[in-house]
Order: structure tokens, then C-alpha cells, then sequence
């Protein structure tokens, strides 16, 4: 009995699979970057019906018209190990020129409010905790500059220009003096950090573009515990970050 099932395990391994559905070859000039899945599911009803969807190996991607330019748009998966590896992809896969980040983030300090849009200036991964040297060079070594001046002047009143923090965490209440005083940051992610510095190492260009979805004091944020309030304030956002892209791209070069 053992022996005929080890046999029929065995031949069903063996069994021919269907093929894979081939992907097209493509090349953008520019690729936008989504990571949480509430973001990726809000551009759904801001596309166009009918987009070919194909599959990746962190999310799916489309093409997407937007103006005169088709863009691919792909799900990176939230952490930065899934923004890390997802972003290296893409370049190898689509060999952008320019890498765009659409997303969320959280507000602290006072500064900031639901909805504000911020342009990242300057990345920094915080949440590296070193015990045998300085932790604070390890963090340093992860650090990205972005050239924010390149953003098209029509279009700097409708954001905030400032560096983000990321963290494989939830912004929590007991760090939001240090990360405001250190960093001189007003908003916190989980990814962009990750991005930045890959795009950075391949020499490929990084806008990143996040919108507060909530803020967070010494009593933490509305969304605690309250996943529906952040995907409801995600929507909201995607729909903004989609049409500021849209008109900025033409400009972005």
C-alpha cells in the first residue's frame, strides 16, 4: 500500500505542467511603485476597465497609459524586504530611467495633517539597532538623498517637501520625539527607505510621493487597532497621489 502510493506521488510530480502564460517584453521609461495591498486595491477603480493584469514575483503589474506615455504600474508588497527585492526587480525586469513611489504614511509632530503630500527629500531607515559598534553609522550607511529640486515648480504648492523615516513597524508614540529631533522628520513609512536605497544603488532615479493617511501622538492614532479607518483614508489618498502623478509626469525628466 506504501509502496503504491509512494508510486503515485511519484508520477504526479513527474506529470507534465501546463505552461506559464508569456509575459511581454517591456520597457518603460518610468515605473511607479505601490507597496501595501489597500494601496494597490485602491488604483482599481481609478484605472481604466480591462488592463491586462500579469504576475510577478512580489505582486502583480499593468500598463497603464497616462498622458502620452504608458507606465508600468506594479505592487512592491509592504516591509522592506519586499520594497527591497520588488524595486531590484524592476529595474532588472522594465529598466526604468525613473522609479516612482505612490503611497501612505503617517503624520507626528504637530506638522502634519490628514491628506498633506509629501515629497521626499531624504529617506532614513531607522530601525537598526547595532550593540557592538555605533548604531547610528550602520543607519547612516542606509541613508538617501533625493533631488527634490527637480520637481516641476507649478506643481510644489500642492506638496510638503521633507524626509521620511522607515521602519518594519507602525510609528509608535515613544519615538516620535527622537525621530522628529534626530531625523527632523514629520512622517513615517515602512518602505521608502528600502526603495530609495536600492534605486540609488542601481543609479536609477526615485520619486517618491506619500500622503497622510492619519497622524499619531502620545495616544497613538485613530487607525490603532482600526485597520478599515487607514484603508478608507488610503483610498482617498491613491486617488490624489494618482492625479498629481499624472500631471507631473510630463515634466518629469
Amino acid at each position: 500500500m506504501r509502496l503504491a502510493l509512494l508510486l503515485a506521488l511519484a508520477a504526479a510530480c513527474g506529470a507534465p505542467q501546463p505552461p506559464k502564460a508569456p509575459q511581454p517584453e517591456v520597457k518603460a521609461r518610468v515605473v511607479v511603485e505601490i507597496s501595501a495591498l489597500a494601496e494597490w486595491k485602491a488604483l482599481a477603480p481609478l484605472l481604466p476597465p480591462g488592463l491586462a493584469s500579469h504576475d510577478g514575483p512580489y505582486g502583480a503589474w499593468l500598463v497603464h497609459r497616462v498622458g502620452d506615455e504608458d507606465v508600468v504600474f506594479f505592487h512592491g508588497g509592504y516591509t522592506k524586504s519586499s520594497a527591497a527585492g520588488a524595486t531590484q526587480w524592476a529595474i532588472d525586469r522594465f529598466h526604468p530611467e525613473l522609479i516612482v513611489n505612490l503611497g501612505t504614511c503617517g503624520g507626528f509632530g504637530g506638522e502634519r495633517k490628514p491628506n498633506d503630500i509629501v515629497l521626499v527629500d531624504e529617506t532614513i531607515i531607522y530601525d537598526i539597532y547595532e550593540r557592538m559598534s555605533d548604531a547610528d553609522e550602520a543607519i547612516d550607511d542606509f541613508r538617501v538623498k533625493l533631488d527634490a529640486a527637480r520637481w516641476p515648480a507649478h506643481l510644489r504648492d500642492r506638496v510638503i517637501v521633507g524626509p521620511i523615516v522607515s521602519g518594519d513597524r507602525d510609528l509608535h508614540p515613544g519615538d516620535l520625539a527622537k525621530l522628529r529631533d534626530k531625523y527632523r522628520a514629520t512622517v513615517g513609512d515602512w518602505e521608502s527607505g528600502s526603495i530609495a536605497w536600492v534605486a540609488s544603488r542601481n543609479r536609477v532615479r526615485v520619486v517618491i510621493l506619500r500622503g497622510v493617511t492619519d497622524t499619531v501622538d502620545g495616544d497613538g492614532s485613530v487607525t490603532d487597532g482600526n485597520p478599515g479607518a487607514w484603508e478608507r483614508a488610503a483610498a482617498g489618498v491613491m486617488k490624489t497621489l494618482l492625479a498629481l502623478f499624472a500631471d507631473a509626469l510630463p515634466h518629469l525628466r
